[in-house]
């Protein structure tokens, strides 16, 4: 829907990648669908629930076995944005590289965009 023509609206990692595919694996769902909603201390929060079936309105990113669907609404937000996955000793998830986000909170589960 906002995409560039020939290009992934996102892009996983290869730890992203995998990590999807194992996810989509053990809850036997098709992908993971992604957005954004308002909320936490710097106005919005990143969002990702297992998906049963594809929305046609949903923007799909298939890489390496793992599919992505962007929510509709969330497109615009999402464009350029780079998936990875990281484990550490205290924590593991998904962190999100967009290009489009001007802060962040301390514990980065929050976000603000660019004003257009």
């Amino acid at each position: 829907m906002f995409g560039i023509p020939g290009k992934a609206a996102v892009t996983m990692t290869p730890a992203a990648a995998k990590q999807i595919s194992r996810l989509m694996e053990k809850q036997g769902s098709c992908g993971l669908r992604i957005g954004v909603k308002k909320g936490g201390c710097a106005g919005m929060e990143y969002t990702m629930d297992y998906v049963t079936e594809v929305n046609p309105m949903d923007e799909t990113v298939e890489q390496d076995g793992a599919r992505v669907m962007i929510a509709p609404m969330a497109q615009m937000f999402l464009i350029g944005t780079e998936i990875h996955y990281e484990t550490s000793l205290l924590e593991a998830g998904f962190k999100f590289r967009n290009p489009n986000v001007t802060e962040s909170c301390g514990c980065g589960e929050s976000i603000k965009f660019k004003e257009t």
